[in-house]
């Protein structure tokens, strides 16, 4: 969706600068408020910006970090080395995020974001992906919403109510990572 004059304002505020680049509001929480936006490969200046989706709702980027500091990554990158469908899916995900960001721009580069196809390095672009393109997507992120929903209550109000829960995906808090229960 275009974003309007009221949602980069309210990016702005979220932001706490004035956003740059930005094509679409990509996801908004149940509560309506603009929480990833889509990016344009390249910034007005012409400095290159990978990042097709970006994060920017304070409660998901704040329960992100707290993720990161609780070694999630970490765990997602072990599972990552031992499980071949795992390593399949999140490439799967990373080749289809750099086809939607070259459709736009093609920087002539295989970086796409949060460390794929071999690394998990930023949850806060792993949680704007999925948010984005729905709970089918990257595994990685549709476990980093759900962790997120579940560990700081945003299920309803920042995450939606029907997102994929802990249960539904064979984990729980305490597998997840470390300081989580």
């Amino acid at each position: 969706m275009t974003p309007t004059e009221k949602d980069l304002e309210t990016v702005a505020q979220q932001l706490g600068r004035a956003p740059r680049g930005v094509l679409e509001i990509s996801y908004r929480t149940p509560d309506g408020q603009p929480a990833v936006v889509k990016t344009a490969p390249k910034l007005d200046d012409g400095t290159p910006f990978p990042t097709l989706y970006y994060l920017t709702d304070p409660r998901l980027t704040a329960e992100a970090s707290r993720l990161e500091v609780a070694q999630v990554m970490k765990w997602m990158e072990q599972r990552l080395a031992a499980d071949e469908e795992l390593a399949a899916d999140y490439k799967a995900a990373h080749e289809h995020y750099l086809a939607q960001r070259n459709a736009i721009e093609d920087l002539g580069t295989q970086f796409s974001g949060g460390g794929m196809p071999d690394r998990v390095k930023c949850l806060h672009v792993l949680i704007a992906y999925a948010l984005a393109e729905g709970p089918g997507r990257v595994r990685f992120g549709t476990e980093a919403v759900a962790l997120a929903a579940e560990h700081a209550g945003l299920r309803g109000s920042a995450v939606p109510a029907q997102w994929p829960t802990l249960a539904d995906l064979g984990i729980t808090l305490e597998q997840a990572g470390e300081g989580l229960v």
